[in-house]
């Protein structure tokens, strides 16, 4: 039995699956969504369905599927229902929740149906346009044209749809747009207003409809965090199925953890966005600075200050390290201690930071999420740079030293990008008695760097080199000794017993504490 309308009363009851409430299956359609994928599903699409359940928002999704991967066809089968599984540990406590969303009404495909799309833009209860394009989706492509069908780029296609709005409604300010990208950019709302700024401006259109568009319609930062893996393997994919009595070709895994941070000022946004009452992860704020900074420094910023190490340590995943008590406890303190005390300011506060910290933990302790090392490895240099770094700097600038445990995950860097040069032209890396291949666009660089005579001589040409980190990081008292300290001891004592050894310089940290 495939999971649709027609087939939702026949499901079988089952104690932690929650179904739609039936009015939500005939709510009013108001949210034009640029995306179709497993992530825009398992928290943007949940956070609206969770919303229609509760009364708060009464309004579903028309989604677009504006590239060529994938097709439509499952979401018609379905009528857009699917099911959304979010599992995670707090504690002792294991969270398995079963959601079957009914936030989506009807998906079309841009390169077929882009003319039914625009026919959405005459409709005066839409009202808000979000996107997951990825990266790459917020892109200028200078070519795109307003009567293409369909422009090739997301903004270009965004640009259409708000032309023909403009149109349908004499560009009345009450008929502007709440635009909110979900892309993991940096500004977002902003680099996507400028695009479409842009591309208005080389399509030659009035000024009035670029008045319009800068004044009537919201283009939001935003900042989104939730990790969704999507797709189950096949024999867990038809266990959960065979569980809950139906098949779910749209089913989506997620951790139970969600955060999307939105930016706006406008007192008519906040109305339109109403949904943003439903769940405790959604924020809506003048600025989205300090969830971007939590974010940035405490999870990805721990991610790559550990990555290396939990691989040295001897680890595939994150779950597998951080079930082992000693591994643990040391990235509790490079998080609740290290990089916490870095962050303070007078957006974050200590309560802030260790929250923050305390729900990363948890997330990096889910057994139900398969988070690979290697995978976190990838380009670690230039993440490193702008997650890490700010960190290093903050920390020596506000308490005059280096602390340990990132000095530990620097070393252990090092040591990860020590390779030799296969004849494909990539470079192997040789740690803890495993080959890895080394997926970076510094490698060759840091290949020549470890072919000096001595380990010294390596750290300090690492950590001094300004164009790999914006700064010459060998000027910072003491932190090229620590990490030149720890990177021999990994090298030739493992991870295990080097995080019981102490520098020359810990007893100078302890007395500066934060």
């Amino acid at each position: 039995m495939l999971l649709n309308k027609e087939n939702l009363t026949r499901i079988p009851p089952h104690p932690s699956l929650r179904r739609p409430d039936p009015r939500v299956l005939d709510l009013p359609e108001k949210v034009l969504q640029f995306g179709t994928g497993v992530f825009i599903r398992g928290l943007i699409d949940y956070f609206i369905d969770k919303a229609n359940n509760s009364g708060l928002f009464d309004g579903r999704v028309v989604m677009v599927k504006s590239t060529a991967a994938g097709n439509v066809n499952d979401f018609r089968q379905q009528d857009g229902l699917y099911t959304l599984l979010m599992k995670s540990v707090d504690g002792d406590i294991d969270i398995d929740d079963k959601v079957i969303c009914a936030a989506v009404s009807r998906t079309l495909d841009a390169a077929t149906e882009w003319t039914n799309v625009l026919v959405y833009a005459s409709n005066p209860a839409f009202s808000v346009i979000i996107s997951n394009t990825t990266e790459v989706g917020i892109v200028l492509a200078p070519d795109d044209q307003v009567d293409d069908i369909p422009p090739s780029s997301f903004p270009g296609k965004l640009l259409a749809f708000l032309w023909q709005r403009y149109k349908a409604f004499g560009g009345s300010k009450d008929s502007g747009m709440v635009i909110v990208p979900t892309e993991l950019i940096p500004g977002n709302g902003d680099l996507l207003k400028n695009i479409v700024q842009q591309l208005a401006h080389r399509n030659k259109l009035p000024l009035p409809f670029i008045e319009w568009l800068n004044l009537a319609n919201d283009f939001c930062n935003s900042l989104v965090d939730r990790i969704v893996p999507g797709k189950l393997p096949a024999a867990e994919q038809a266990a959960i199925e065979k569980e809950l009595g139906y098949q779910d070709k749209l089913l989506v895994m997620a951790e139970s953890f969600g955060l999307w941070a939105i930016e706006t000022s406008s007192p008519r946004s906040r109305q339109i966005l109403s949904f943003s009452a439903a769940d405790p992860g959604i924020h809506l704020v003048d600025d989205i600075t300090k969830f971007r900074e939590l974010k940035l420094r405490l999870l990805n910023g721990s991610h790559n200050l550990s990555c290396a190490l939990g691989y040295l340590a001897g680890f595939t995943t994150v779950k597998e390290a951080m079930a082992n008590k000693d591994f643990d406890a040391w990235m509790q303190n490079l998080i609740l201690n290290d990089i916490a005390a870095a962050i303070l300011s007078d957006l974050i506060s200590k309560e802030d930071a260790r929250a923050f910290g305390l729900s990363v933990l948890n997330r990096y302790r889910n057994p139900y999420i398969d988070f690979q090392w290697l995978d976190i490895c990838v380009q670690d240099t230039s993440k490193i740079r702008i997650r890490a770094i700010p960190i290093i700097l903050q920390h020596y600038e506000r308490y005059g030293y280096v602390p340990h445990h990132i000095s530990m995950g620097m070393a252990a860097y090092i040591l990860f990008m020590r390779s030799t040069h296969d004849n494909t032209g990539g470079f192997t890396g040789h740690l803890g008695g495993r080959k890895y291949a080394i997926i970076d666009d510094f490698a060759a660089d840091l290949h020549d760097k470890w072919q000096q005579a001595s380990l010294p001589g390596v750290v300090d040409s690492i950590l001094g080199d300004q164009r790999l980190w914006g700064a010459d990081l060998t000027s910072l008292k003491g932190f090229a000794d620590d990490v030149e300290f720890y990177a021999d001891n990994f090298d030739h004592h493992g991870f295990f017993r080097t995080i019981t050894l102490q520098p020359l310089s810990l007893t100078t940290q302890k007395n500066s504490k934060p």
